[in-house]
């Protein structure tokens, strides 16, 4: 026994001596918005030792002590992370990680397929944002290089053969919205996402998962700064100028974000071919509060105003086109002015709850308004005739052939009060191989709408059409105030097969009811990602289901001003099959992305645009499909310069299914058969400090046709669009750099940049619309082309503190 006692006693303290030499990291890795990631890598580098994160992100690893270790986190999607150790004998430290998105070193965007994103999201690059070369918004112009667009006067944007309607936009959750009676770029102001508060932005374009809306094209879902520490930047340029301001309390309890936005399109419309006084005013503010009670409970305020201001008073235009040698002209000579307001606030407030470190609720309350007003009373005296194109002749270039006169004058006096008020509820659960999401919405909608819109034509001292009574060519006088209640919901789950990140999917149904028409929607979806164990680094992605768009009251209303409160919703089947490629080339980082798609489309309202307005037929008489590919490079193709290239290909027809005269498909408004976006940037080689930035858009026209005709008969098409836009940037200041005096007042300043930008490189003149002219001695019908913006000059400041 005592022999037997002493070898026991003996390997106690052999164990003993062998547990001393070792120590103990532990903690929790999260992403920038502070989830938890499951599954991060934990290792020490050099050696065979590491370990993952669990659901909950935490994690304990076993290190040799003594040792200078470097322990590196890892996980697909995230830039690697470095922490070096050197503990002593049973020492236990706590390291908590925070892993950033790999998306800057990608080039552009990355495409996660956690279980809480949606796999096929694509998530865009914040840090080139305010690269971006443009006169709208940086987050808009990103999303036109992805899809195409026909007008760089608007932030708006179609989506694989949809409408501006058909897009949904989120802001922490809260959907956000953009004034109604705009009907041209030039009046439409800022719009709502303010490009420096953000911190993540996530778009797709398709077979998105059911926790998004009832839309039927797209979702841009944006987050909004957590700040750690006070900043903020300033913006000047001959548009506008910008200013925000971030912080956090000495215990980090309370967040803040504070922008305000002035923009004036006066510089840029003195460039558009009808000359005249313009007098844009746009102003927004927002705000973001975020108040941490404790470690389980949280509260966010967001409050936004926007006063857009726009009044035009046009002097006159002239329009060349045709051929060399059959020229036209159209001079026309106004009188009159516009005077539009539109004003819009929203504020939300949400309060989380965490009970646990699986369980999150979210309440969430939100109220928007907007009062719109559209005046005006323009005349316009006009002199259409064919130009003399001989060169021997004196009067070269001039009107030789006189073959319309007369006067168009439009009058309008619409005013729309929308109010809309929603009570939400968002809840979670992590129950590890599944990430079960819930949420329920009340909205009440309130809507005042007055308009008064009529049009005459008079040539030879006679209105058009000729009669024996006085007769417009066209005159609409309609009203309509109604409320009603939506109410909509959803549950889906974030799954993976046998404790396994190579098969991820999402599997969801929404619901929706209307009290206005009695009409109950359910729409169930899927999204699948597949990882292989392959060489490569591939991602394969499928995703579909059924999307539907209940009318809201621009789908109600007809282009007389009727409104058809028992229109029902649109309908859709949405099948999306796509591949991401990661690779490495030139040891620069690279990616390529594909996707095939198909839409079927039923129960539809038909459209056409008026500019950027989209006035509906109010009927649910049509179907249609949408079919088509993209594909998009994303990648260094200079070292440390981000840039990317999309390419799509697309076809949308519909038809009207009680149409007695025409059966057939016709095109539809967004049908964009082709499409090229690219943004390219470059720098000095001896000085990064000197960028240029280069965006590029090609879009093949979209149909139009004359008014007061069928929808069908829209078969001819608008010029393609062709756009570049240039800019060149140089660091006029770095505080990493301290080259100024100790006492100089950019101490506080991280830095100053200075841009000069050239829109429109090539001065293309993209048509927008036509304005359509009788030859009343024929009865011929000309379209004189409306043009978009010439080349032009702006000037840019940032400064960052």
């Amino acid at each position: 026994m005592p022999k037997k006692l002493s070898c026991s006693i003996i390997l106690l303290l052999m164990c003993c001596c062998a547990y001393a030499q070792h120590a103990t990291i532990s903690g929790k890795v999260k992403d920038e918005q502070g989830n938890a990631i499951e599954q991060a890598t934990v290792a020490a580098e050099g050696t065979a030792i590491g370990t993952h994160t669990n659901a909950k992100g935490y994690y304990t690893l076993e290190v040799p002590a003594d040792k200078k270790l470097s322990i590196v986190y890892s996980f697909l999607g995230y830039e690697l992370k470095h922490k070096i150790i050197n503990l002593v004998a049973g020492q236990n430290q706590e390291i908590d990680v925070v892993l950033k998105s790999e998306s800057k070193a990608l080039g552009g965007v990355e495409v996660k397929a956690s279980r809480s994103d949606d796999p096929s999201a694509i998530q865009l690059n914040t840090t080139k944002m305010n690269e971006m070369v443009t006169a709208v918004d940086p987050i808009s112009a990103m999303i036109k290089t992805y899809v195409g667009s026909h007008n760089e006067l608007t932030s708006q944007y179609s989506v694989r053969g949809g409408n501006y309607d058909e897009n949904l936009v989120y802001v922490n959750d809260f959907e956000v919205y953009r004034p109604y009676l705009v009907r041209s770029g030039q009046q439409e102001g800022l719009s709502f996402v303010n490009s420096d508060l953000v911190s993540n932005v996530n778009f797709s374009v398709g077979g998105f998962q059911a926790k998004y809306g009832d839309k039927m094209s797209s979702v841009l879902d944006v987050t909004y700064k957590t700040p750690t520490e006070f900043a903020g930047s300033v913006m000047i340029s001959l548009l506008g100028a910008n200013i925000h301001l971030e912080g956090a309390s000495k215990n980090k309890k309370l967040t803040y974000l504070i922008g305000v936005r002035q923009k004036s399109n006066q510089y840029i419309l003195q460039a558009q071919p009808t000359k005249g006084v313009y007098n844009p005013s746009f102003t927004d503010a927002q705000m973001l509060v975020n108040y941490k009670f404790n470690s389980k409970w949280d509260m966010e305020v967001i409050a936004n105003y926007a006063r857009n201001r726009f009044t035009f008073e046009p002097e006159s235009e002239t329009t060349s086109f045709g051929v060399l040698n059959q020229a036209y002209q159209l001079d026309v000579a106004y009188t009159g002015n516009e005077i539009d307001q539109f004003d819009s606030r929203f504020g939300g407030v949400s309060t989380t709850y965490h009970p646990n470190d699986k369980l999150k609720l979210k309440f969430l309350i939100s109220g928007f308004q907007t009062n719109e007003q559209e005046t005006y009373d323009i005349s316009g005296e006009y002199l259409f005739g064919e130009l003399q194109t001989d060169l021997s002749k004196a009067n070269f270039g001039q009107i030789d052939d006189a073959l319309a006169t007369g006067t168009i004058q439009d009058y309008t006096r619409d005013y729309l009060t929308i109010n809309l008020a929603n009570a939400g509820f968002r809840g979670s659960y992590d129950a590890k191989n599944n990430f079960i999401q819930w949420g329920l919405d009340a909205n009440v909608t309130s809507i005042n709408d007055q308009l008064l819109e009529w049009e005459r034509r008079d040539s030879a001292s006679y209105t058009q059409p000729v009669g024996s009574t006085l007769q417009m060519a066209y005159y609409y006088n309609t009203a309509a105030t109604f409320n009603y209640t939506r109410y909509d919901g959803f549950l889906q789950d974030n799954f993976r097969f046998k404790d396994s990140l190579r098969l991820t999917g999402s599997a969801g149904v929404r619901f929706n009811y209307s009290s206005l028409n009695n009409e109950t929607v359910v729409s169930p979806r899927l999204q699948m990602a597949y990882e292989p164990d392959w060489v490569r680094d591939v991602v394969f992605k499928f995703a579909t289901g059924l999307y539907a768009q209940p009318p809201f009251y621009t789908e109600m209303r007809d282009f007389e001003g009727n409104v058809n409160t028992q229109l029902k919703a649109q309908r859709s089947y949405h099948t999306v099959l796509g591949a991401d490629y990661k690779y490495k080339l030139y040891d620069r980082p690279f990616k390529i992305t594909a996707e095939l798609y198909y839409k079927d489309l039923w129960d539809i309202d038909p459209y056409i645009y008026d500019n950027v307005s989209i006035r509906y037929t109010a009927k649910n008489d049509a179907v249609g499909y949408v079919y088509g590919g993209e594909m998009r490079l994303y990648g260094d193709i200079v070292k440390d310069a981000t840039s990317w290239i999309s390419i799509g290909l697309m076809k949308a027809e519909q038809r009207l299914t009680d149409s007695p005269s025409f059966k057939g498909y016709f095109p539809s408004p967004s049908d964009q058969r082709f499409m090229l976006g690219m943004y390219f940037e470059d720098y000095l080689p001896q000085n990064k400090n000197f960028k240029m930035h280069l965006n590029l858009i090609y879009a093949t026209g979209l149909p139009t046709g004359p008014p007061n005709l069928p929808i069908y008969d829209n078969t001819l098409r608008i010029p393609d669009y062709k756009r570049v836009d240039i800019g060149f940037s140089a660091l006029l200041l770095d505080s990493k750099r301290k080259l100024h005096p100790a006492h100089s007042y950019f101490n506080n300043l991280k830095s100053i940049w200075a841009s000069i930008e050239i829109f429109n490189l090539l001065d293309i003149q993209n048509t927008l619309s036509y304005s359509w002219i009788q030859d009343y001695t024929t009865n011929r019908i000309f379209a004189a082309p409306n043009r978009l913006t010439s080349r032009l000059l702006n000037v840019k400041l940032v400064f960052l503190f």
